[in-house]
């Protein structure tokens, strides 16, 4: 949504709360095809409701990481969630680009919970009526974007695009799949901490919502039940087994997780329902670390009744096998669909 600079070959670059997340593209006659990609896990609390506590931690992990998979290009295409990113659809009388132009601050202050003057403010038109525009504003506080943007610096990278996880996603969404005409969808992306919604129909973000839960209170709650340690609990949640916990045990505390996240995402889609009269879900795509949690996938199918598969990041990227291992990939590509949708802004049209 925020350019910084003219376009150039990007790394989408993620950076998550348990990891930061780089992926690499180029286009060719098959489509796009994976240049590099890296995964560096982050310790607890250095990444926080999508604010960087710890910046030294984060640069020194993409250093790391970049290094690890020799990702030579320098500038980067990253993104935002949490509480400091407000994306919201408004109805304003119909007016021209020149007029919205000079018009969308005093607009959007009616509808933006900061100060306008500290937020970094993006729109675009979705639909133009004789009478009506309708207008996604996009709001980011602009601390928030300096702690992004500073630790990229500190790791030697080049902020170029900052973009939100909702529209990353959405990105990548596009890029692999060919939704029915009309068909409104559902995106998921929960990673450790957040859970990016993102209801789309035709292309068109219909609604967006961050919401603070995540995979971390699988692992959390497994090891307060439980009383193990966090790496043991972290094993169980992707579905290994410990000896003296019963399947039983740990289907328990993952369904009482599983249950709070379920309540969120209902919640969403009741009040989506309530302010967009005659939409309907009909299906649900689901991306992040927390997306592999074991049974999590069809409890989802049993509590909505409808469709939910896998968002596969790479289901139209080509992988070469002499290049990377496809094996490693497909583990990752759950976790890897912002830094997939990020990396895509490099084809973006100037």
């Amino acid at each position: 949504m925020f350019g910084l600079g003219k376009k150039k070959s990007l790394v989408g670059l993620d950076i998550g709360s348990s990891s930061v997340k780089a992926i690499e593209l180029k286009s060719g006659k098959q489509g796009y095809e994976l240049l590099s990609f890296g995964l560096e896990p982050l310790a607890q609390d250095i990444v926080v409701d999508g604010s960087i506590i710890d910046s030294n931690a984060v640069a020194t992990a993409i250093t790391n990481m970049c290094d690890a998979q020799k990702i030579k290009t320098k500038n980067v295409s990253t993104s935002l969630s949490g509480h400091s990113v407000i994306v919201k659809r408004v109805s304003l009388p119909a007016m021209t680009e020149e007029e919205l132009y000079d018009r969308i601050h005093s607009e959007a202050s009616q509808y933006i919970p900061f100060d306008i003057a500290d937020v970094n403010l993006s729109y675009q038109i979705l639909e133009a009526t004789d009478t009506n525009l309708d207008v996604e504003l996009v709001a980011v506080k602009k601390d928030k974007i300096l702690n992004h943007t500073n630790v990229l610096a500190q790791a030697g990278r080049v902020p170029t695009v900052v973009d939100i996880d909702a529209f990353a996603l959405q990105n990548c969404f596009e890029a692999n799949y060919d939704p029915d005409p009309g068909q409104t969808v559902a995106l998921l992306n929960i990673g450790a901490s957040l859970m990016n919604i993102n209801i789309l129909r035709d292309g068109i973000p219909l609604f967006t919502r961050d919401v603070s839960v995540g995979g971390s209170q699988y692992t959390d709650a497994l090891q307060k039940e439980l009383d193990i340690l966090y790496e043991d609990a972290e094993k169980l949640k992707q579905g290994e087994s410990l000896p003296g916990v019963s399947e039983e045990q740990k289907a328990n505390v993952l369904r009482s997780v599983s249950d709070i996240l379920i309540l969120e995402i209902q919640k969403t889609f009741d009040f989506f329902r309530a302010t967009a009269s005659g939409e309907n879900i009909q299906r649900i795509f689901l991306a992040g670390g927390a997306a592999q949690t074991q049974g999590l996938l069809e409890l989802l199918r049993e509590e909505f009744s409808m469709p939910v598969e896998p968002l596969d990041p790479f289901r139209k990227i080509v992988i070469n096998p002499g290049q990377h291992n496809d094996y490693l990939v497909r583990q990752l590509a759950p976790r890897l669909a912002i830094a997939v949708g990020l990396a895509l802004r490099s084809f973006d049209t100037p």
